[in-house]
């Protein structure tokens, strides 16, 4: 367990524009930075971070918080976790006791299969540096590839004895529990049909015997490994890598190799080199060229391309000459489009991949080529699918294939351009290829829209027909869900909970109190026995007003390091300004005193429970039927409740029509 004295050095070190910028790319944008969510579908730039908060907030899908829930949220790990993220990023010593069997017995399956993960990373990599049959083997494979000892370093590479179980026994013998090696894929059961593991189970390493190649992902965690054949093993073997399968923690479509060393590069060139294989990826790397990751061979995926979009929207697919390197650009290249990538396409000369184009040239040279020889994914399809054909039919059905990437891209402006380039090369009227694009278009959207009529057709059929009626509530449970009042009033709360806004007012004893804001909004709710309909707001309002006497307390820096992430993470939400708030709030909020925006929220507050128990009454006495003792009663419920809310109208200012 984390001190809170460690927490708050931790926080105060924190500074959340590097922590999010090691994940986003951010742009400057005002005091702010800016850049696409990573938590939805974002094509525009909504996730602001604010430096001089120090939090961050989409204003599309409502995700944030501070650097903690940021970390936790991206990388699906525990507050414990995040603060030691942090904690090892600034250098921050952490002194923790001992974690009980219990607690021990509590750790999450995902967090296990990391710590398996991590400490193979080592194993093979020590290994390779220090065994015998690491450096003659492993080594000697390593450096007839031309791979430098400071590569090896930065991409932890490996190598697993040739002996089937050596890995198994090794983490056996340290405490690494059967269940985790067969389940992160390091190790599978020799037995069939043997579902879980145990001590007398023999387990085979899936690596025996290979070159490693660990898979980190873009926060450097390891989460798979590839393996390959040494040279001398693979004549005749098709299959000369083997890959960790899908797991909890490794989804292989939804990973990139080398994003995480390569990340920072594709920032600073904004723009990513997409290469087949690893050893593609670690000898651009070698060459100078950083900002390249690799698919391994697989075709392209929404969540890769997702993935690299946060960092940049420029790529280019770099491959090699032959008939399977043309076939790989062609792979995924509308997914890419539709997703507001710009796409160049490189094929480098016959015989050269970019692993072997890059041991021959320099980082400059290689730029230079890239520069020189990349054409625009447009003119690649329309050279490879129109050279020398003549034939009418497979000339058309050849535009149409290319007018079909067209038409996914979301940019009209580019979508035009890319048209009239078409028109041009095509010698076709421009307005015949826009009404082909549109045809497009109006085809996909209508294909869209079936399915999602197809998808409500089966929810519908998974959904109860009838509801149960709604029952009248009480005034002081009048709210059902939390509302923009209530929203604003808790706002007011986490930014100004600890400044005084009614100074030495007379109490019954004579004496005098001083109230800061969220002890005058509990006083008043109090009074009359309300409270949020949101339980998260009421324990915010009654821990400002607990800690209020705290020397020093700030209720706006209490919620945004609040030890329970749940309450950070709203707080820092909360405490951002929302642009998307209706124009009647921003115009009572504006130009006022905090004390009389805090009195006019409560009015509303009050207003908002009694329109409310107004239309309850009025829903019942649509359904009362003939009960006229009932009638009557709610009768002069609503006669009393329309006086009540005419006098709080009249306390605000306003003029309500009876």
């Amino acid at each position: 367990m984390i001190d809170r004295a460690t927490v708050d050095k931790i926080m105060e070190a924190t500074n959340i524009v590097d922590v999010v910028g090691e994940f986003v790319n951010l742009r400057k944008s005002g005091v702010n930075y800016k850049g696409l969510c990573p938590f939805h579908d974002d094509t525009t730039p909504s996730f602001m971070v604010s430096p001089a908060r120090q939090i961050c907030k989409c204003f599309s899908c409502g995700e944030g918080g501070n650097a903690v829930n940021f970390l936790m949220k991206h990388e699906q790990i525990t507050y414990p976790e995040a603060l030691r993220w942090l904690a090892k990023k600034y250098n921050i010593e952490i002194e923790e006791r001992e974690l009980t069997a219990e607690e021990k017995q509590q750790q999450t399956e995902r967090e296990s299969m990391f710590i398996v993960n991590e400490w193979a990373c080592q194993y093979f990599h020590e290994i390779l540096k220090n065994d015998v049959d690491g450096q003659a083997i492993g080594k000697q494979y390593f450096r007839s590839r031309g791979i430098r000892d400071d590569i090896i370093e930065k991409f932890m590479l490996g190598f697993a004895l040739t002996k089937r179980d050596a890995m198994a026994n090794e983490a056996r013998r340290k405490g690494y529990k059967d269940e985790f090696l067969v389940k992160t894929g390091l190790c599978y059961v020799r037995e069939a049909n043997t579902q879980q593991p145990s001590s007398n189970t023999q387990l085979i390493d899936r690596f025996a015997g290979r070159a490693i190649f660990p898979w980190l992902n873009v926060s450097g965690k390891v989460v798979a490994f590839g393996g390959r054949k040494l040279d001398a093993a693979t004549k005749g073997v098709q299959q000369k890598y083997v890959n960790s399968p899908d797991s909890v923690i490794y989804h292989k479509e939804r990973e990139l190799y080398g994003i995480y060393q390569a990340k920072k590069a594709i920032v600073k060139e904004d723009c990513v080199y997409m290469v087949e294989g690893y050893t593609d990826v670690i000898a651009m790397h070698q060459c100078g060229l950083e900002n390249v990751v690799a698919n391994s061979g697989t075709a392209l995926s929404v969540h890769q391309i997702k993935l690299l979009h946060r960092f940049t929207q420029n790529i280019v697919l770099l491959y090699d000459g032959d008939e399977a390197g043309i076939h790989a650009a062609m792979r995924g290249t509308d997914m890419l489009l539709q997703e507001g990538m710009n796409i160049k396409v490189l094929l480098l000369p016959d015989g050269d991949d970019p692993d072997s184009f890059a041991r021959k040239h320099t980082a400059q040279q290689f730029k230079d080529y890239i520069e020189q020889h990349q054409t625009d994914f447009i003119q690649f399809k329309t050279e490879l699918l129109l050279k020398n054909v003549t034939d009418p039919q497979k000339r058309s059905e050849a535009i149409g294939s290319i007018l079909k990437s067209v038409s996914v891209i979301p940019d009209p402006l580019k979508r035009n351009t890319y048209l009239s380039e078409c028109a041009h090369r095509f010698n076709v009227r421009e307005d015949a290829l826009v009404t082909t694009v549109n045809n497009y278009i109006a085809k996909d959207k209508e294909d869209r829209q079936k399915e999602r009529d197809r998808e409500q057709g089966r929810e519908a059929a998974d959904t109860p027909s009838a509801r149960p009626a709604i029952e009248p509530m009480g005034l002081h449970t009048a709210l059902e869900q939390s509302t923009e009042v209530e929203r604003l009033l808790i706002q007011n709360v986490i930014r100004h909970g600890d400044e005084v806004i009614f100074e030495n007012l007379e109490t019954e004893d004579g004496g005098t109190v001083s109230l800061n804001v969220a002890q005058y909004v509990d006083y008043d709710l109090g009074s009359d026995g309300l409270s949020f309909s949101d339980e998260r707001y009421n324990r915010i309002l009654h821990e400002a007003v607990e800690h209020s006497g705290d020397p020093g307390f700030k209720s706006d820096q209490y919620f945004m390091q609040h030890p329970d992430p749940a309450m950070s993470q709203l707080a820092a939400r909360l405490a951002i300004d929302n642009h998307q708030l209706s124009r009647s709030f921003e115009l009572k909020s504006s130009g006022s005193s905090l004390r009389q925006r805090i009195q006019h929220l409560i009015l509303d507050f009050r207003m908002d429970i009694v329109n409310q128990r107004l239309k309850d009454i009025q829903r019942e006495l649509k359904t009362v039927g003939s009960d006229r003792d009932r009638i009557k009663e709610l009768m002069d419920a609503f006669k009393d409740t329309q006086e009540l809310r005419n006098a709080l109208a009249r306390q605000r200012g306003s003029d309500v029509v009876v």
